[in-house]
C-alpha cells in the first residue's frame, strides 16, 4: 500500500472508513496519539472499550501474547482495537516479529491493529530514519511528519477551543513561533493558558510573558533583519535571543542557513524572470513539491523570499553561505569567542555594506595622454 499523510488519514476517519492494520511512524508523536483517539472513536462505543481495547508496549511482548491479542473475538461488539506502540523493538528478526507478519498476511476482520513506531529521538537519528518498508507494503502506512507552520497555527486554535481558549490576533502566530513549531511545548504552554485565561482572549503579550520570548524577539525575526537588510536590529536581537531557552548559536545558525537556501532558490527563479506575486506563487509551488520541514510559516517565508531576491545576487549568497558554515565550524569546534561573538560576527559579515557582490565596481579613470 502507499504511504498516507496525516491528512489523508484524517479524511478516511471522516469518511468513517477503517483499515484492518494500520502503521503509524514519523516525528510527531502527539499527532498520532491525537489520530488514534480518533480510530478509537471510530471504531468503539465508550461502552465497548472495556472488554475490546487493548493498548501495550511491543517491548514487552512475547509471540504467545501478541497472537492471542490480534486473535482474540470481540466480545459484545463488532469489532476489537488493539495498539502496539514502541513497535521499533520489532525491527530486529525475532519470534514476536515472525508472528506479526504471519498475522499481516491475513489480519482479522474483527480487530483493528494499530502498530505505533516511536518517532527518532535526535536530528540526526530523524535525518537517518526510515519506515519498515514491510510494515508500509502490507498495512495503511501513515507519515506524521511535522506539520507547516501555518498548520501549527490552525493546529493551536483547534486545540485552544478544545480548552476554551480565544486568541486576540497575532498571539496564536506567536506562540507558534517563539516555541519553534513544536507542538509539544505548545501543548505544554496551552495547558497553561487554560488555567490562567478565565473566559478571556489571550493577547500577544500574555503569550510573550508566559513563554519568555517576546514579539519581535523569536529567532525568526533575528532571520528577517539579518538577512532582510536591518543589521542594526539584527544585531540588538543577538544576545536576547540568544538568552531564550533552549536557544543556542548552533539553532540560530542553522536558521540562517536554512533561509539562504531558501532564498538562493527565490534568487534562481529571479534570474528566469520570476518577479512578484508570480516569484511567491513559484516558490510555495515548489515547497510544496520538495515537502520540506521544519520552516516555520511557507507563506511568510517565500514572501520573504521574494522580497529579498533583488538585493541578494548568487555570489552574496555564496559568501553568506560561507559565512554560516564557517560559524557553524566555530560554534561545534575550539571556540575563541563565545556564542554572542561568533553570531556578532555573523550578522556583520551578512550585511550588504559587507558583502563585495552588493558593492558597485569602482570606475576605473582614463589614462591621461602624455606629451611625446
Amino acid at each position: 500500500m502507499p504511504r498516507r499523510s496525516y491528512d489523508d488519514l484524517l479524511r478516511g476517519i471522516s469518511r468513517k472508513e477503517l483499515s484492518p492494520v494500520y502503521y503509524f511512524f514519523g516525528s510527531e508523536d502527539i499527532l498520532k496519539d491525537a489520530a488514534i483517539r480518533g480510530l478509537i472513536d471510530l471504531a468503539l462505543e465508550p461502552h465497548e472499550r472495556d472488554f475490546n481495547l487493548d493498548q501495550r508496549s511491543a517491548a514487552g511482548l512475547d509471540a504467545e501474547a501478541l497472537h492471542a491479542l490480534v486473535n482474540t473475538l470481540p466480545m459484545l461488539a463488532a469489532r476489537r482495537v488493539v495498539v502496539f506502540r514502541e513497535i521499533e523493538a520489532w525491527r530486529r528478526k525475532s519470534a514476536v516479529r515472525e508472528t506479526l507478519d504471519r498475522y499481516l498476511a491475513n489480519p482479522s476482520p474483527d480487530t483493528v491493529l494499530i502498530l505505533v513506531e516511536s518517532a527518532p529521538g535526535n536530528e540526526e537519528k530523524k535525518a537517518k530514519f526510515e519506515p519498515d518498508e514491510q510494515l508500509v507494503a502490507g498495512t495503511a502506512a501513515t507519515d506524521f511528519e511535522p506539520l507547516r507552520g501555518d498548520r501549527v497555527t490552525r493546529w493551536i486554535a483547534h486545540q485552544a477551543k478544545e480548552r476554551g481558549i480565544t486568541f486576540t490576533e497575532g498571539a496564536a502566530e506567536h506562540l507558534a513561533a517563539a516555541t519553534l513549531y513544536e507542538l509539544g511545548t505548545i501543548q505544554s504552554e496551552l495547558e497553561k493558558l487554560a488555567t490562567l485565561a478565565a473566559g478571556v482572549p489571550v493577547t500577544r503579550e500574555q503569550v510573550g510573558d508566559l513563554v519568555g520570548i517576546r514579539h519581535g524577539e523569536t529567532v525568526e525575526d533575528w532571520v528577517e533583519a539579518a538577512l532582510g537588510g536591518d543589521s542594526a536590529r539584527a544585531l540588538g536581537l543577538v544576545k536576547r535571543v540568544l538568552e531564550q531557552s533552549g536557544m543556542s548559536g548552533v539553532k540560530m545558525v542553522t536558521a540562517i542557513g536554512t533561509a539562504l537556501i531558501g532564498l538562493g532558490l527565490a534568487r534562481a527563479l529571479y534570474d528566469q524572470g520570476s518577479r512578484g506575486s508570480a516569484l511567491e506563487r513559484a516558490l510555495f509551488a515548489r515547497l510544496m513539491q520538495l515537502r520540506p520541514f521544519g520552516l516555520g510559516d511557507w507563506r511568510t517565508l517565500t514572501r520573504n523570499w521574494s522580497l529579498w531576491a533583488e538585493s541578494w545576487p548568487a555570489p552574496r549568497i555564496r559568501a553568506a553561505t560561507r559565512a554560516a558554515l564557517e560559524a557553524d565550524m566555530a560554534l561545534k569546534g575550539i571556540r575563541v569567542s563565545d556564542e554572542r561573538g561568533v553570531i556578532t560576527d555573523l550578522v556583520l559579515r551578512l550585511s550588504p555594506m559587507a558583502s563585495p557582490a552588493s558593492r558597485k565596481p569602482a570606475r576605473r579613470s582614463r589614462p591621461t595622454a602624455t606629451a611625446r
